[in-house]
């Protein structure tokens, strides 16, 4: 069962690595929300938290409290836990999230996850450029269209969704298919948020040396 734990009293998810996006929508009771918008993307959650997210307008590392991975070398590390407390030594889970695979690969993963009395998904057509200014937990363009996501108290997201305009999306989005070699980031590309250009192929940034020393350690 790839849904490990989940406790709606301390707000926290946890999952194998394996586990797909929608999936987890689904498993959650209403009111609580992943740090991640209602769309499937290759490799589960494991390879979005690799990648740094998707979509999302605020600090992703933050939402994930901890996880185990396994590191270049083979051992099996934990990092991180349910809860946010000062930790003595090193923290992995920070580092970790948005490595693209230079620190290994995730076992497990627990997410924060955050409340909302309701949620809203609106599309339309424009440039991810003309959101600049849009407090939308998350967004992104595929193709010509752009998408926005926030949950939250009524009156809030009803403000977010006037200020994108649009008009609801009700579907189930699959990107998966648009990355049959792998999401890489590129230059050009029918996917992106503020982050990156998604691209077709397992195309990743360059690893700084700090990190390259911390993978051979590890």
């Amino acid at each position: 069962m790839p849904i490990l734990e989940l406790s709606p009293g301390d707000q926290t998810l946890t999952v194998t690595g394996d586990t797909a996006l929608l999936e987890v929508y689904a498993a959650l009771p209403a009111g609580l929300y992943p740090p991640f918008p209602p769309v499937e993307l290759p490799g589960g959650v494991g390879g979005l938290i690799s990648r740094g997210g998707f979509g999302q307008t605020f600090f992703f590392a933050a939402e994930v409290l901890g996880l185990t991975f396994i590191s270049p070398s083979g051992q099996r590390i934990v990092a991180g836990g349910r809860t946010v407390k000062n930790v003595q030594g090193y923290d992995l889970t920070r580092p970790f999230v948005g490595s693209f695979g230079a620190l290994g690969t995730a076992e497990t993963i627990t997410l924060r996850l955050r409340p909302g009395r309701v949620s809203a998904h609106h599309s339309r057509r424009g440039m991810l450029s003309d959101t600049a200014d849009l407090p939308a937990r998350f967004v992104w363009q595929a193709g010509d269209a752009l998408h926005a996501f926030h949950a939250g108290h009524a009156a809030e997201v009803n403000l977010v969704m006037r200020q994108f305009g649009g008009t609801p999306y009700t579907g189930q989005l699959n990107y998966c298919p648009q990355f049959e070699q792998g999401m890489g980031i590129g230059e050009q590309a029918t996917l992106q948020d503020r982050r990156f250009c998604w691209a077709n192929g397992a195309v990743v940034p360059s690893v700084p040396a700090l990190f390259q020393r911390l993978a051979r350690r590890l």
